[in-house]
């Protein structure tokens, strides 16, 4: 199996944390979300070890809570002793109504508006997330009216190609986030933000992208970040106290992919930041890492039920779903590739090759072409793993279909966190 969390039963059937998926779903109706909850926990577990026992000096983990947004995960995090961020008011709010710190909360946004500012400052998000000169701008005016010090650090990009998918390279010069280190534009905007009067510079965020698998990016970027600081403390006189490196560990959905050895990694990444900060006499600052898909990928799986199946002679077979690209669209903007099990035939010769397709009325509503199953008919329960991040967050209503619910599975039994959207819902806010 993919991941340890998942198994196959005596009845054949597909398990999460031990609980049958087809039980599961005839509980609660399909499309249906699951999500482990002991093994979201063993992974903020492992995340928060291996940063205390590499890095030390108050090093610690946020959540990227992009990958998976709803009141829940909030308090897992928070009881995981985890910190977040955030990327709009509308995760900040979902966090805050959860009961998680503000002081843990990291506010995040290349365009951050006038609400999202004001919204962060009279939360009291411990730190803010900046992009360019006009949030600096606008950030330390709404500090200023409110009498406070708004704590910051600055999103600077690297130069980074991590030779992943485009729309998630994120460290490359020419990337809509963050100043360029190589062109200057970076040293330029922390002198500017060292002058504000209502801002208080902590330090430095950077990140590459996401689904990396190779540690090498990862050194590449800490040799150049650790080099920025020593550069900004001999040009500015300024010592940054935090760098924050972002996250991106690729996360197993295939058998082709390798097991990124979390702990291995973070252990190569603190060593060899050591070893620059020694060599250039920098003291090693506060390091934060934001894993997200790491932490809740694996811990789901979405559960269907097969509508039609059809086969168009001498081309390619089909089978529909009850769900799509509005539940997971990832492959209709990534061409992600996922894995697709038959939930109630495990055991069964997997000798069918069909594209798994959605429900919506668009030739793009794809979730798994090729896939290997045994025979499907109508009524049968297909699991799509791997499904924890970018799935629920990604959702949408695209047709007018309603969202699933999410029902999360540990060693204590299964409990609905979101429930399943109604018609109702789609249409509350209409006139």
């Amino acid at each position: 199996m993919l991941h340890e969390n998942y198994s196959v039963n005596a009845a054949g059937h597909l398990c999460l944390n031990g609980a049958d998926t087809t039980v599961l779903a005839e509980k609660y109706g399909t499309p249906l979300y699951l999500l482990d909850e002991d093994y979201i926990r063993a992974r903020c577990r492992l995340y928060k070890r291996a940063m205390e026992k590499y890095f030390g000096n108050g090093s610690s983990v946020l959540y990227a809570s992009k990958a998976n947004s709803f009141k829940k995960i909030y308090r897992i995090i928070d009881e995981e002793g985890l910190g977040t961020d955030v990327v709009s008011s509308g995760e900040l709010y979902t966090a805050l109504e959860a009961g998680f710190p503000a002081e843990r909360i990291f506010f995040h946004g290349n365009a951050k508006t006038d609400e999202d500012i004001r919204f962060g400052v009279e939360s009291g998000v411990g730190c803010f997330v900046a992009d360019n000169y006009d949030e600096l701008r606008r950030l330390d005016k709404c500090a200023g009216e409110r009498g406070v010090k708004q704590k910051l650090i600055l999103r600077v990009t690297p130069g980074i190609d991590t030779h992943t998918f485009e729309a998630v390279n994120t460290g490359k010069v020419d990337s809509k986030f963050g100043a360029a280190i190589e062109t200057g534009q970076a040293m330029e905007l922390t002198e500017k933000a060292l002058a504000f009067k209502n801002l208080e510079l902590l330090g430095f965020h950077c990140h590459v992208g996401s689904q990396v698998f190779d540690p090498k990016p990862f050194l590449d970027t800490a040799e150049i970040m650790i080099g920025y600081l020593a550069a900004v403390r001999d040009s500015l006189g300024f010592t940054a106290q935090l760098l924050d490196i972002g996250g991106g560990f690729g996360v197993r959905y295939v058998e082709s992919d390798p097991q990124l050895d979390v702990d291995a990694t973070i252990h190569s990444i603190a060593e060899y930041m050591k070893a620059k900060c020694s060599a250039l006499g920098f003291p090693l600052p506060k390091v934060l890492m934001e894993p997200g898909r790491g932490i809740v990928a694996a811990a789901g799986v979405t559960v269907y039920t097969v509508e039609s199946v059809k086969t168009i002679t001498g081309f390619k077979s089909y089978a529909a779903i009850d769900g799509g690209m509005t539940d997971n669209p990832r492959y209709a903007l990534y061409r992600s590739q996922y894995t697709v099990y038959p939930a109630g035939n495990m055991n069964a010769n997997p000798d069918f090759v069909c594209d798994v397709v959605g429900r919506c009325c668009e030739s793009g509503d794809i979730i798994c072409p090729n896939a290997r199953i045994p025979m499907p008919k109508s009524g049968d329960l297909l699991a799509v793993a791997v499904t924890g991040a970018y799935n629920f967050s990604m959702a949408s209503n695209y047709n007018s279909i309603p969202r699933p619910p999410i029902v999360m599975v540990s060693g204590y039994g299964d409990h609905l966190a979101v429930r399943r959207e109604s018609f109702a819902d789609m249409t509350a806010r209409q006139l």
